[in-house]
Order: C-alpha cells, then sequence, then structure tokens
C-alpha cells in the first residue's frame, strides 16, 4: 500500500473517531436531559407566618416560703401518741395530744418537725413541731436595680424545682420594694407562687424568671433563616410555587421560634427546613409543616 493512501486512511480513521465521540457525548446529553429534565421539582417542608407570643425575662433564685407557718415546742415526755409527720391536715384538728392538752391545728397544712433539742430545764429532750400552709408559696428576691423601671405587681412568672426538673409552677410578682438596697444595688421583690400540690417545700431552692416586655408578633421556625454577613433572609413561597429570596429583620428567639420584625406578614409561606434543596426562582412542592 503506498505511503499517501495509509496517510488517507489515518485521517479518515481519525475523524471518524472524533465523530463517534462527539455524538456518543450528544447523545449522552440527551438522556441526561430527558432523565432529569423532568424531574418533578423537590418537596420542601414549608411553615405560614403568624403572630406567637414573645417576652424577655429576668432569671434568679430564691428560697420557698410558706404563706403560714407555725410552731409549737413539745416535751416528749407529754406525749400521748405519736405523731404522723409529713402530712396534711385540716383547720381545728388535734396534730398532738398531751397529758396536759391537746394541740390543734390553727390552720389547714402540711405537720411537719424542725428539729430536736436539749430541755434547758434538764435531760429531757423536746421537739419542735412545725404546720406551714404552703399551697401558695411566697420567695424574697433581689432584682437589680437596673430592671426598676419593669418591676411591677401581677408581671407572670415561672418557677422551677429541682426535685421535679420537667414541671413549672406558675406565679406573679407579688410586691415590690419601694427603694434601692444601698449595698447590694437590688430591688427586693416578693414572688407569688400557685402550689395546689404542695410539691414545691418551703426551704428549697427556686429557679425563677421574671417575664416582661410580653407582646405578640409575626414569628417563624429560627431554621428559616439564613445569614449572610449582617444581614438576614428568608426563601417566600410566592403564588406559582417558587421561591425568592427576601430580606428581613429580626428579634428576639423563644423556643425554636424566632421574631420577625420587617420582611415578612402574616399569612406568608416560607421555606422552613431544607434550605439546600432551593434557589432563588427554583419551583417546589410545598409540604405545610404541622403546628
Amino acid at each position: 500500500m503506498k505511503r499517501s493512501t495509509k496517510i488517507t486512511t489515518a485521517i479518515i480513521t481519525f475523524f471518524v473517531i472524533i465523530a463517534i465521540i462527539i455524538v456518543g457525548r450528544h447523545m449522552i446529553k440527551l438522556h441526561f436531559q430527558k432523565k432529569f429534565g423532568t424531574r418533578p421539582p423537590p418537596a420542601v417542608i414549608v411553615v405560614i407566618v403568624e403572630n406567637k407570643s414573645f417576652h424577655q425575662k429576668i432569671e434568679t433564685y430564691g428560697t420557698a416560703l410558706s404563706s403560714r407557718s407555725s410552731s409549737f415546742r413539745i416535751k416528749k415526755s407529754e406525749l400521748l401518741d405519736p405523731i404522723n409527720f409529713n402530712q396534711k391536715v385540716k383547720k381545728g384538728d388535734i396534730i398532738a395530744k398531751l397529758k396536759s392538752e391537746n394541740i390543734v391545728a390553727p390552720f389547714s397544712g402540711i405537720l411537719g418537725k424542725r428539729g430536736i433539742s436539749e430541755d434547758t430545764l434538764g435531760s429531757e429532750s423536746s421537739l419542735i413541731l412545725t404546720l406551714d400552709d404552703s399551697t401558695t408559696i411566697f420567695s424574697d428576691v433581689k432584682i437589680p436595680e437596673i430592671y426598676a423601671g419593669i418591676l411591677k405587681k401581677g408581671l407572670p412568672v415561672k418557677a422551677k424545682f429541682a426535685a421535679y426538673k420537667n414541671k413549672t409552677y406558675k406565679g406573679e410578682i407579688e410586691s415590690v420594694a419601694s427603694r434601692v438596697d444601698a449595698q447590694t444595688r437590688s430591688i427586693l421583690t416578693r414572688i407569688k407562687i400557685k402550689n395546689e400540690n404542695s410539691e414545691l417545700i418551703p426551704g428549697s431552692l427556686l429557679e425563677i424568671q421574671i417575664k416582661y416586655n410580653i407582646r405578640d408578633t409575626l414569628s417563624i421556625p429560627d431554621t428559616s433563616v439564613m445569614n449572610q454577613g449582617v444581614k438576614k433572609f428568608v426563601y417566600k413561597v410566592l403564588e406559582n410555587n417558587t421561591v425568592d429570596k427576601f430580606e428581613v429583620t429580626t428579634g428576639t428567639r423563644y423556643e425554636g421560634n424566632i421574631e420577625i420584625l420587617s420582611g415578612l406578614s402574616v399569612e406568608d409561606k416560607v421555606v422552613a427546613e431544607g434550605l439546600t434543596k432551593v434557589r432563588p426562582g427554583a419551583k417546589i412542592k410545598p409540604m405545610i409543616k404541622s403546628k
């Protein structure tokens, strides 16, 4: 075979290979366009913007005090019957039978014992019987003077007790001192807490939260907000189920929600989860998140 023929054959073969590659790539492109071009829009969790209650809080600790308390010093030698401590008694019930007299409950409450001490007149031991009405608990707490303009009677309070970690007790501010303590720079504030089941024990340490600046305002899950530098954005769902990015101004966070001060309106829909699945102008299948 002549050399010129070989060269011609090689050139033709080269161009045939190139043509096959081009056609193959084009066919692959058409295949993927057909496969993925008709893919349905992604399902995305969406929430409806609504008003929720937000507040600020003052956190402190206080000691539980019974609303009424009385004590009786009794000589053990005077007792006729054993006393059943840690039980509820009603006003007028006999709480101790003595040789000389019976001790009657002046009010309803829980019967207890403060301690045992030696009688001052001799070796006879005595005990101090206590009666506490703890259906309502008080706690006197010192609040920094910076909150002087906020504290007022009736502000709502939440309290927690370590023995019942998952339970919250409701209360309110009962009274506020009329002057600031010059040494501690604080204001003495009395807290009143409902304790109908007598679970809060006098003397126990309470975790106290005072709510103030309570308001209803627009709210969305904090997972809806994207931070880009100093600005914040959300994906808002439009009428045709496409999404677009909107700038918002946010406020306080509370229990997984964030306050929206501007940028949205009631009944707007925003993407709550799966922000990485969407982009501006993309179409989605909105899945409304249940409340």
